[in-house]
This record gives C-alpha cells, structure tokens and sequence, in this order.
C-alpha cells in the first residue's frame, strides 16, 4: 500500500470525526447548556453509529480487511462480520442513554481488544490499510489509530468512574 500520511490521505477522518463533533455540540448548543458526560456519550453515539455504517457499505471488504490486524476477526470470520453491528449497536445505546453502565464496560473491552492488535501493527512497521471507515476509504494504520482507539476506551473508562 502507498504511503499516504498527509493531511489529504486523513481527509476523510478529520471531516468524519468534525461532522460527529458538530453534531454534538450542535445538539447540547441547541439544548441550551453543555455537560462533559452528555458530551462524550453523544461523541461516542454518532461516532459508532457514522463508523459502523461506513463498515457496511462494504462489508465483505470491512470483514477481510479488519481481519488482518484485529485478535479476535483474524480467528473468526463471524466476530469480523458482526463487529460493525456491535458498533452500530453501542451508538444506539450510547444515543438514548441505555444502560450506560454496560455499553462502557462493552466499549472498553471491544476498544481494548482492538487497540492491541492495531499497536501491533503500528509498532511493525507494517503498512496495511485501516479498517475503522470501512474499505471505501483507504485510510492508513497509524499512530491516529491507536489515538482512536484508546481515546474511545478513555472516554467510556472516565464514564464509568463518573457515574454513566
């Protein structure tokens, strides 16, 4: 794979990840306050919800790609396939604040598990294709992965010591 570590080949990352922000601030800005909890399960809700949609555009593409760095996919085709549901299901529960509790400990579990295998690949030296946007955008495996990744764990980590 090419090298595409430039802000064009991050692109489609930064306008995704602004979109989920805006979104977000948008609605506690039309609510009329702003809350640092409300805050990160709305980020979190439209984040699962925009990326778990990109994964199925292309999903038997998502299921061979996320295959060759996540743990648990590279053993089961199944966990592969269901995984953009499993996010597409957090983003509901994260939306309309459904037992919060369960939905951190889920998020961090399935963000830890994935980290590993993504810090595995980044510290390679490997150059593979990213898998977090789906196949139809060739996002690179970097450092901003591991970022993703771990940044979602803190955030359900931080709501779960706070009480959500």
């Amino acid at each position: 794979m090419k090298k595409t570590h430039t802000f064009k080949g991050f692109l489609p990352l930064i306008l995704i990840v602004a979109l989920v922000l805006g979104l977000d601030l948008g609605y506690q800005w039309y609510l009329g306050s702003f809350n640092l909890m409300t805050s990160m399960r709305l980020f979190m809700a439209f984040f699962f919800l925009g990326f778990g949609l990109l994964k199925i555009l292309d999903w038997k593409g998502f299921i061979k790609a996320y295959a060759e760095y996540d743990l648990i996919a590279a053993k089961s085709k199944v966990y592969a396939a269901v995984y953009p549901l499993l996010e597409i299901s957090l983003g509901l529960l994260y939306l309309f604040g459904i037992q919060l509790f369960w939905t951190n400990i889920a998020t961090l579990i399935l963000m830890l598990i994935g980290s590993v295998g993504v810090i595995k690949v980044v510290l390679s030296g490997r150059e593979i294709r990213c898998a977090c946007m789906g196949t139809l955008v060739n996002l690179p495996m970097t450092v901003v992965t591991i970022v993703e990744d771990v940044g979602m764990g803190v955030m359900a980590l931080v709501m779960l010591f706070m009480g959500m």
